[in-house]
């Protein structure tokens, strides 16, 4: 699998911005899809926003504040969260999918980053 590092969570009021990145390491001959998901505490993680097939893709309650864009050059995916509700307070973890290097299936995970919206 590739490696993957996420960055920039922290604390921020609502109505505050953040960017994430996420960095990629490894190589691989095919990217599928390449992505953002989350997890608040006792429940289960959900997509927050995705990139596949040319197409990107919003959870509803993230449409219209956060923006998922990607650096192919870097191997780097970003998710720039404008309008943040304490309802985002997570742990945001990246994802990219596809076939690594060797042409085996990868579904990699980076460790997660905190964000914690609160005034």
């Amino acid at each position: 699998q590739v490696q993957l590092v996420e960055s920039g969570g922290g604390l921020v009021q609502p109505g505050g911005s953040l960017r994430l990145s996420c960095a990629a390491s490894g190589g691989f001959s095919k990217l599928n899809a390449m992505g953002w998901y989350r997890q608040a505490p006792g429940k289960q993680r959900e997509l927050v926003a995705t990139i596949s097939g040319g197409s990107i893709n919003y959870a509803d309650s993230v449409k219209g504040r956060f923006t998922i864009s990607r650096d192919i050059a870097k191997i780097t995916v970003y998710l720039q969260m404008n309008s943040l509700k304490p309802g985002d307070t997570a742990v945001y973890y990246c994802n990219a999918e596809g076939s690594n290097v060797y042409h085996a299936p990868f579904n990699s995970w980076g460790q997660g980053t905190q964000v914690t919206v609160s005034s």
